[in-house]
């Protein structure tokens, strides 16, 4: 595969992951859903068992998320894209340092994430087949980080 090739697919994942985050910041889900695919399978560290679908994970996400997010802003630290030869596959993984509210009108880091989306090109279009939400340090090790 072209460098070229390489470098404007590594441009639209990390494109669609910034869109997508943007509109999960203001509690937005769609933003996730819309991009997911049908078959997508989904993991973070609030979920028991790793969900199957997008229909499962949409309950998940508009049970808990939906309406009820507050992040200002978040970085993405060390972003990472890497290619399939066939150029139909992308793994893209870095990590999320959000920030929220700090409750006197500025802003405190929130939550730190290891995230790990694998996206695929299907009927010439980007989506999400697997997610992977980590905390970067157990919650413990945390101590008031988390919000």
């Amino acid at each position: 595969m072209k460098t070229a090739d390489v470098s404007k697919i590594t441009e639209t994942i990390l494109a669609l992951e910034l869109a997508i985050n943007e509109r999960w910041n203001k509690g937005d889900v769609d933003g996730a859903l819309e991009v997911y695919s049908e078959d997508v399978s989904y993991f973070d560290p609030l979920t028991e068992t790793r969900l199957d679908g997008r229909p499962a994970v949409e309950a998940y996400f508009r049970q808990f998320f939906e309406g009820k997010l507050n992040i200002l802003r978040n970085e993405f630290p060390n972003p990472q894209v890497i290619v399939s030869d066939g150029g139909d596959m992308a793994v893209l993984h870095y990590n999320l340092v959000n920030f929220i509210p700090d409750g006197q009108g500025g802003e405190k880091q929130g939550a730190l994430w290891n995230s790990t989306q694998v996206y695929r090109l299907i009927d010439g279009r980007w989506r999400v087949v697997h997610v992977n939400w980590s905390f970067t340090r157990h919650p413990a090790a945390m101590q008031g980080l988390m919000s």
